[in-house]
């Protein structure tokens, strides 16, 4: 009697453990896959290290979000054509001809060097609160009328070249914790460039999920890792002797950020 309820018991606890192990591994998750990236400097991974030397300017590291993926995963093939700097129209011109029909598998993230990310923080920097608030009042303004448009222009060249693939969409990392003691900018300026960041998040998503792509939202996972925040920092700060990592990701913001929600968004 014992032996059998031992016996039982165990089968009993390999099934738990069995369907819970099955439950971990998002269904989709497939060696299979064709695999391609797409997008800017957050999908290279500039600001986290490790740059292949093909890259270039465009700065792809094998610490960004999908070499990180292709490294775990190890997908069929992988090929990452995201760039540095790269806005929608890049996309469209230099980036769509990496998918075909064969391609399963899209990430992208794109639409922050529309609206002028990284002038806007120029000016923040540069030239004070009220300078500021304008730069972001009218980004927001160009968000609005201009981004969804041009979001949808890319999302429909990815479906046209790749219309059996699944597509995530990443979005973008708010840059400030508020209501703690930070240095540089008044906390008028990092309240109003966050409200930019969640204003163009919020169209990407829009648009995203009126294409029928996902779309992974960071902002969560970075909360507790933002610049002024007392955790470990997944973004750099302003960097005068490299500028252009400056308001990136750090490696740690690419695999304790990035990489988990785009895993768990990709299946």
């Amino acid at each position: 009697m014992r032996r059998s309820r031992l016996v039982t018991f165990a089968v009993s606890v390999a099934a738990t453990l069995g369907a819970t192990l099955t439950l971990a591994v998002p269904a989709q998750a497939s060696a299979s896959d064709r695999y391609v990236a797409l997008g800017d400097s957050y999908a290279s991974g500039l600001g986290a290290d490790s740059y292949t030397a093909e890259s270039g300017a465009c700065k792809r590291s094998t610490n960004a979000y999908s070499a990180l993926y292709n490294t775990n995963i190890r997908p069929a093939s992988y090929k990452s054509v995201a760039c540095s700097g790269a806005i929608t129209t890049d996309v469209i011109n230099n980036q769509l001809s990496a998918l075909s029909s064969t391609t399963t598998l899209v990430s992208i993230t794109i639409g922050g060097n529309d609206v002028g990310f990284t002038t806007i923080m120029s000016t923040c920097v540069l030239q004070g609160e009220s300078q500021c608030v304008a730069a972001v009042q009218a980004a927001e303004t160009k968000a609005r009328t201009e981004l969804p448009g041009k979001l949808a222009n890319v999302y429909n060249g990815i479906k046209a070249k790749a219309p059996s693939a699944r597509v995530v969409v990443v979005g973008y990392p708010v840059f400030y914790q508020l209501g703690t003691t930070c240095v540089g900018l008044t906390a008028t300026s990092r309240a109003k460039i966050n409200e930019g960041i969640n204003l163009v998040d919020d169209i990407i998503r829009t648009a995203a999920t009126s294409a029928g792509f996902k779309f992974a939202d960071v902002r969560s996972a970075f909360v507790g890792h933002q610049l002024c925040s007392y955790g470990e920092k997944w973004m750099h700060a302003l960097n005068f002797l490299n500028l252009g990592i400056s308001y990136h990701p750090t490696a740690a913001g690419q695999s304790g950020g990035y990489y988990p929600v785009f895993r768990a968004a990709a299946g």
